[in-house]
């Protein structure tokens, strides 16, 4: 007796990686809109805060965290010291507090008194897509300039492809240059390199979770 031996046939095997192809790409397509959500949500939370400053100001001809007559004005807050400067640590946590009782951002914060680190509480700073807390001070954070200015730190975890895109997004792209930098406490040296307008983002980094952060220069 003859036996044949069964095996796929030339077009089996083509469904089978037409199959396996859209497969992938359905994943790689998911993931490609994953981040690109993630974007979005860093420099729609920026913006938001951004916009929520200025309209303070505005409102009470005063910066939050730094208002001297925030207790009488705004129920629950402290007064800050009217220098113009979020530069103590009772007025970094009072940042936050002013904006969300005045109602510019939403968020029960405690407003306690807070150091200029990438470690507070989501009890008394809001955090970033990723979960890492931000911060709001005076300060020199931005990696390409030493000049003292306010600052919105995004926070930590972010992966450099995702931060270089929101650079992208909201500024020039350049690490080191612009209203918007990589931060200088966030894995500086493995999130980017070189100087002013040459510098650039690794974006072949052997860890594509840099745990990298941005500031943006108000």
């Amino acid at each position: 007796m003859k036996y044949r031996q069964s095996g796929f046939t030339l077009v089996e095997i083509a469904i089978v990686l037409v199959i396996i192809g859209l497969l992938l790409g359905g994943i790689l397509k998911g993931q490609e809109m994953i981040t690109n959500a993630k974007v979005r949500n860093i420099a729609d939370q920026g913006n938001a805060i951004k916009a929520a400053f200025y309209s303070f100001q505005d409102r009470y001809r005063a910066i939050p965290g730094d208002f001297a007559n925030a207790k009488n004005t705004i129920p629950g807050t402290s007064n800050g010291d009217g220098n113009g400067r979020v530069n103590t640590n009772g007025e970094r946590g009072q940042f936050w507090r002013h904006l969300s009782a005045a109602g510019f951002i939403t968020g029960n914060f405690d407003g306690g008194a807070q150091g200029n680190n990438l470690k507070c509480p989501s009890t008394r700073c809001p955090t970033n897509t990723y979960g890492a807390p931000m911060m709001f001070s005076w300060g020199n954070m931005a990696a390409g300039t030493r000049q003292q200015a306010h600052q919105l730190r995004t926070g930590r975890s972010i992966p450099v492809n995702v931060l270089a895109e929101v650079d992208r997004k909201v500024d020039d792209g350049v690490p080191r240059n612009g209203s918007f930098q990589n931060d200088r406490q966030a894995r500086n040296s493995t999130c980017a390199t070189g100087s002013g307008t040459k510098s650039s983002y690794r974006l072949t980094t052997s860890n594509p979770e840099a745990d990298c952060g941005g500031v943006y220069i108000f």
